[in-house]
């Protein structure tokens, strides 16, 4: 998965975009966010997810988690405005990404309205190209409402990227290849 001019990965120590960096595992744990809401996860791989998370929680703290979500909301947003999968037309971040994201937040039903601010905060600033963990680290920390949004943002996209390349699974693939390289360079 293509990392972006104002994203570096360093595998073993953090992911940075511009001033704003993340823990690797932090990262991860964001990833099994989504594994643990997607449907498609079957049972045993939901269940590790979900441990994975708790462990990293309790490992680096709720917050940098939220950090890490916020950070592979960006990385997806920015992925889905520059190459969209399936080479179908480039999303207009504006018109067809953003408004598409935020109208379906309603079916998740512990959507807290009053986050929604926020996390559109999130999206323009990663379809402008800013660092969107730098961008949110400057309104202090996220709390447990707003990270639930985030993950459920993390969701829509990626959702959005499996459309987009008509089959499903596409992006969790594509993660967890990303991840398990990661994990081989280290060694």
């Amino acid at each position: 998965m293509p990392i972006f001019a104002d994203e570096v990965v360093s595998p073993t120590v953090a992911f940075m975009s511009s001033d704003g960096v993340v823990v690797d595992e932090a990262v991860r744990a964001a990833w099994d966010t989504y594994r643990v809401l997607e449907k498609r996860t079957p049972a045993e791989e939901r269940q590790q997810a979900q441990q994975r998370l708790k462990a990293a929680m309790e490992s680096v703290g709720r917050e940098e988690v939220s950090r890490g979500t916020v950070f592979l909301v960006g990385v997806l947003t920015g992925y889905l405005i520059a190459e969209p999968p399936g080479g179908g037309e480039q999303l207009d971040p504006l018109t067809d990404l953003i408004p598409a994201v935020i109208r379906r937040l309603p079916s998740f039903e512990l959507a807290d309205p009053e986050q929604v601010p926020m996390v559109t905060g999130v999206l323009m600033a990663a379809a402008m190209g800013m660092g969107t963990v730098a961008w949110r680290d400057r309104f202090g920390t996220i709390d447990p409402a707003e990270a639930m949004v985030h993950g459920f943002v993390l969701w829509l996209l990626a959702d959005l990227f499996d459309s987009l390349a008509d089959r499903p699974g596409t992006i969790d693939e594509l993660m967890r290849e990303t991840f398990e390289s990661m994990d081989t360079s280290e060694d």
